[in-house]
C-alpha cells in the first residue's frame, strides 16, 4: 500500500480523534499494519479520494457506505492491504458474503498471508465448505505450525456422507504428512467419535497424550466417551490433571458442567472451587446455585442467588429462580415480589407468565390486568407479546371473552399484527365462533399466503370442527409443503386423512408426528386412529404412554371417556408401537 494512502488516512483520524466513533481493533490494526507493507505506488485520485470517503463514513458509523466503498476499491486497486481491511471490516459487521468474497481476494493477492489463509478457511468452514476450507489451513500449518484443524468439523453433522468422507479422507493425508501433528490427532478422534468409533477414538487421543499430556480438549473428549462406554472411573485423567493443575478453570469448569448430569454433590463441589478462586463471579455464584437447588439445599441457593444481585452479576436471571423457589416454598407473594424484579431480558415474559397465572389462580384478575398494563407502559417494544401473553393466561383462567376484548384493544393499535391476530383466531376457536377464527386466519393469509402456522391452524380446526375435508386438506398440504418435517403439521395432515376415512395413510404421518414429537395429543390422534382401524392393543399402548406423561391432559381423557375405553393402569414401553409403522 502507498505511503500517500496511509498519510491520508493517518489526517482523516487525527482531524476529529475527540468526535470519532470507536473503530474495531482488528480494523484499525490491518490499517496500520498494511501501510508498511508492500511496494511503494500512487493510487488513483479517484480510489484515494473513495478511501477517504470511506474512513469518514467509518468515523460516522455510516458503515454501509464505508463497505460499500471498500468492497468497489478492493476490485479495483487489487492491493493486498486494502483487502485485508476490507475482509476486517466485513467481520466486524457480520457480513459474511462479502468478507468471504473479500477473503478470496486477499489470498489471490498475497496467497502466502497465514492470516489471509485462516480467516478464509474460517469463512469457508462456517459455510460448511470444509473440503475447501482445508487447503488454506494447510498453509498456515506451513507457515505457523499453529493451524486450527479442528474447527473443520463445526456442522460436521450438517456435511451429507460423500462431503464427511471426502473431509476424512483428507484429513487422513494430512496426518500422513505432519505425523506428530496433535490438532490433527485430535481432529480425526473428533471425526471417529461422531461417528461413534470409540475405540478408534481412544487409539489417536493415546498418540495426542504422548505428545500433549495435558491437552484440554483431548482430556474433556476422551473422558466424554469413556461415559459412554459406562468405564469405571471415566474422569481419571481429568482428575489428574486438575490435580497437577489446579488453577485450570475452563478445564474445572467443563468438568463440573459434565458431573451436572451424573452426580450433583460433586458437580457442586467443583463449582464450590472455582468459586474460591474466582468469589465475584456471578457466573459461578448462579451456577452453582442451580446445583444446589437440585440438590435441595434452598438455603444455600437463595444465599448464591443474592450475593449475584448484590453483585449485579446475572440480576434478571437471580430474581426469576429466586421467584421459582418462592413457589416451591408455596411463598405465592414472595414469588411475585421476586418476579416483578426481573427486568427486561431472556427471563422477562416467563416471569411476566407466572405473575399473571398465579394472580389468576389466586382470582386477581384486577390486578394482573394492572401489572400488565404498567408493563406494556414501561417496555412498549414488548406490548405486542404482553398483550398475547395476557390473554392467554385470561382464556385459560375462563375469561376468553375478556381474552377476546383485550386483543380487540390491541388489534385496533396494530391492525397488522400478525401474533396478536393469531392468538385471537385461536381464542375464537375456543369460543366456538369458528367464523370469528376463520376470518383472523384467512385475514393473516391474504398478506403472508404461506404463513405455515395460519395455514395448519385454519386446516386442522376445518377438519377437526367441521366436515369441510377437501379444503382442510389442501390447507394443511400447503403447510406441509413449507414445512415437511414439523410435527404439529405432520399431525394435522394424519388428523385431516383419518376425517376423510383414509385410515392406513393416516398412521404413517401420525407414527411419523409422535417420533418427533411425543406430546399426549399426537398420542391421542394416534391412538383413536389405531382403535378405528381395529388395532386395539396398539391403540392402548399409545395412550398409555401418554398417560406415563399426562395422567390429566384433557384431550386424552376426553377421547378415552368418549370410547368408553377404561385403561389398565399398567406401564408400557412410550414408544410408538411397531404394529403402527408404516
Amino acid at each position: 500500500m502507498s505511503r500517500l494512502f496511509a498519510l491520508a488516512i493517518t489526517c482523516v483520524l487525527l482531524s476529529a480523534c475527540a468526535a470519532q466513533a470507536p473503530v474495531p481493533e482488528q480494523v484499525a490494526a490491518t490499517q496500520t499494519e498494511s501501510a508498511v507493507k508492500g511496494p511503494e505506488r500512487a493510487f488513483p485520485n479517484d480510489s484515494l479520494y473513495a478511501l477517504l470517503v470511506a474512513e469518514f463514513a467509518l468515523r460516522r458509523q455510516a458503515y454501509d457506505v464505508t463497505l460499500e466503498q471498500y468492497m468497489e476499491q478492493s476490485a479495483v486497486l487489487r492491493d493486498p492491504g486494502v483487502s485485508a481491511h476490507t475482509t476486517h471490516l466485513t467481520q466486524f459487521l457480520q457480513r459474511e458474503d462479502e468478507a468471504l468474497r473479500s477473503a478470496q481476494l486477499w489470498v489471490e493477492l498475497d496467497p502466502a498471508n497465514a492470516d489471509a489463509n485462516n480467516t478464509l478457511a474460517e469463512l469457508l468452514a462456517r459455510k460448511g465448505r470444509t473440503a475447501e476450507a482445508l487447503p488454506y489451513l494447510v498453509v498456515v500449518e506451513r507457515q505457523t505450525g499453529s493451524a486450527n484443524f479442528p474447527m473443520l468439523l463445526n456442522g460436521f453433522g450438517q456435511l451429507n456422507e460423500a462431503q464427511r468422507t471426502e473431509l476424512l479422507h483428507a484429513i487422513d493425508r494430512l496426518a500422513t504428512e505432519f505425523p506428530l501433528n496433535s490438532r490433527l490427532l485430535l481432529t480425526q478422534a473428533l471425526i471417529h467419535t461422531e461417528y461413534r468409533q470409540y475405540d478408534q477414538a481412544l487409539d489417536d487421543l493415546d498418540k495426542l497424550f504422548k505428545l500433549e499430556p495435558a491437552q484440554p480438549q483431548a482430556v474433556l473428549l476422551e473422558a466424554r466417551i469413556l461415559l459412554e462406554q459406562n468405564a469405571d472411573n471415566p474422569y481419571a485423567r481429568l482428575q489428574e490433571v486438575l490435580q497437577e493443575n489446579p488453577d485450570a478453570q475452563l478445564l474445572r469448569l467443563q468438568y463440573a458442567r459434565m458431573l451436572t448430569a451424573t452426580d450433583m454433590p460433586a458437580a457442586r463441589e467443583q463449582f464450590e472451587i472455582l468459586l474460591n478462586q474466582s468469589p465475584q463471579d456471578g457466573d459461578l455464584l448462579f451456577s452453582l446455585a442451580l446445583v444446589n437447588r437440585e440438590i435441595g439445599d434452598s438455603a444455600a441457593a437463595n444465599a448464591h442467588l443474592r450475593q449475584a444481585i448484590a453483585l449485579g452479576q446475572r440480576v434478571n436471571e437471580a430474581y426469576y429462580y429466586l421467584g421459582r423457589m418462592a413457589e416451591d416454598d408455596n411463598d405465592r407473594e414472595e414469588a411475585i415480589a421476586n418476579y416483578m424484579q426481573v427486568g427486561d431480558g431472556q427471563e422477562y415474559l416467563a416471569a411476566n407468565s407466572r405473575i399473571g397465572q398465579i394472580l389468576a389462580e389466586d382470582g386477581q384478575l384486577d390486578r394482573s390486568h394492572t401489572w400488565f398494563q404498567e408493563q406494556r407502559d414501561k417496555y412498549p417494544l414488548q406490548r405486542d407479546q404482553l398483550y398475547t401473553l395476557e390473554a392467554d393466561i385470561l382464556t385459560r383462567a375462563g375469561a376468553a371473552n375478556t381474552a377476546i376484548e383485550l386483543l380487540n384493544q390491541a388489534l385496533a393499535v396494530t391492525p397488522d399484527n400478525t401474533s396478536l391476530r393469531y392468538a385471537r383466531a385461536m381464542t375464537s376457536e375456543q369460543q366456538d365462533d369458528l367464523v370469528s377464527m376463520e376470518k383472523d386466519l384467512r385475514t393473516i393469509l391474504a398478506a403472508d399466503p404461506n404463513n405455515a402456522t395460519a395455514l395448519n391452524a385454519l386446516g386442522y380446526t376445518l377438519a377437526d370442527r367441521t366436515t369441510r375435508y377437501t379444503e382442510a386438506l389442501e390447507l394443511v398440504s400447503r403447510a406441509l409443503q413449507l414445512q415437511a418435517n414439523e410435527p404439529a403439521i405432520l399431525d394435522s395432515m394424519g388428523w385431516v386423512l383419518f376425517r376423510m376415512g383414509r385410515y392406513e395413510e393416516s398412521v404413517v404421518y401420525l407414527t411419523r408426528a409422535y417420533a418427533e414429537l411425543p406430546d399426549p395429543e399426537v398420542a391421542t390422534h394416534l391412538g383413536e386412529v389405531l382403535w378405528a382401524k381395529g388395532d386395539n392393543e396398539a391403540a392402548i399402548k399409545v395412550w398409555q404412554g401418554a398417560l406415563l406423561r399426562d395422567p390429566n391432559h384433557p384431550a386424552l381423557l376426553g377421547t378415552l371417556n368418549r370410547l368408553g375405553i377404561d385403561l389398565p393402569a399398567t406401564a408400557p414401553s412410550t414408544a410408538a408401537p411397531a404394529a403402527s409403522q408404516p
